[in-house]
């Protein structure tokens, strides 16, 4: 069992004995108590829903005690009181701190984490910009590929596979922008960006049939035939298969004569980025 698993079921049975005695906090100056006593008073804190005076009492162990194992306890206690304050900034500084003190730690890979989510906690619609995705993203990977024998490998890729599919849903929504007001090869290269970056993303299908709408509009057949071959490949059952075939009925020939070697290399050419 990890320290921070640990801690949390010590805090919660250590504090429900004392928190008769230390409810309203510490009275004396904080010099005259041990490092235990800070540390109980921070769980009496965070069990009150008082996160950031737990955060508090927790990073006074590191500036009093700051060579015990308590003040090791208390660091990582402290990332997670203000991840629960919200107080992101701090959290991460404090996560940052443990990693770099203690790398090898049991703990470390949850530091790592906690760190993550100091991002990917922020990420809360698409419009906003999207710095904070991509930090979450290049932090969740750390978690993944740095401590994959740490029980937060599991839900860190579960967040960075929404994160990504966040990220792609940026991209589609500028990319719908540019094609409703007519700059149809702005609206292309984000659509392009979808399908060659974010192919696993659940925006693909919706980016191609989006890329048949912007060829057909510049005259680009060849191009629209394109991005249908790699939806008949890819995404045949989907809704935007059956859109772009449609959109094409009075363009090119149908689907169905269309030749299938012909097919397999458009494509090949454009999976590999060389667009028609």
């Amino acid at each position: 069992m990890s320290f921070f698993k640990a801690a949390v079921l010590g805090l919660v049975s250590a504090t429900s004995v004392s928190c008769t005695n230390m409810s309203t906090g510490l009275t004396e100056p904080l010099e005259s108590y041990s490092a235990k006593e800070i540390y109980d008073q921070g769980g009496v804190e965070l069990s009150n829903a008082n996160a950031e005076d737990a955060a508090r009492y927790f990073g006074e162990i590191e500036r009093l005690y700051p060579y015990s194992k308590w003040a090791k306890r208390g660091l990582i206690m402290q990332a997670f009181s203000f991840h629960k304050a919200k107080d992101y900034n701090s959290s991460r500084s404090a996560a940052q701190r443990y990693i770099d003190f203690f790398p090898a730690d049991v703990d470390a890979g949850y530091a790592q984490y906690l760190l993550a989510l100091s991002y990917y906690d922020q990420i809360d619609d698409v419009g906003r910009d999207q710095g904070l995705t991509i930090k979450a993203l290049q932090a969740l990977q750390v978690v993944i590929e740095r401590y994959p024998s740490s029980k937060y490998v599991k839900p860190a890729q579960t967040k960075f596979d929404l994160a990504f599919d966040h990220l792609s849903a940026k991209e589609m929504e500028i990319g719908r922008y540019y094609l409703q007001k007519g700059h149809y090869t702005a609206a292309i290269n984000r659509f392009k960006t979808v399908v060659e970056d974010f192919r696993t993303t659940r925006q693909a299908p919706e980016a191609l049939h989006r890329l048949v709408e912007s060829y057909l509009s510049l005259g680009l057949k060849a191009e629209a035939q394109s991005a249908v071959s790699i939806l008949k490949q890819e995404y045949k059952n989907t809704e935007w298969y059956k859109q772009s075939t449609a959109l094409l009925a009075d363009e090119v020939l149908a689907k169905d004569t269309l030749d299938g070697n012909w097919l397999s290399q458009i494509y090949r050419q454009t999976i590999k980025g060389e667009w028609l």
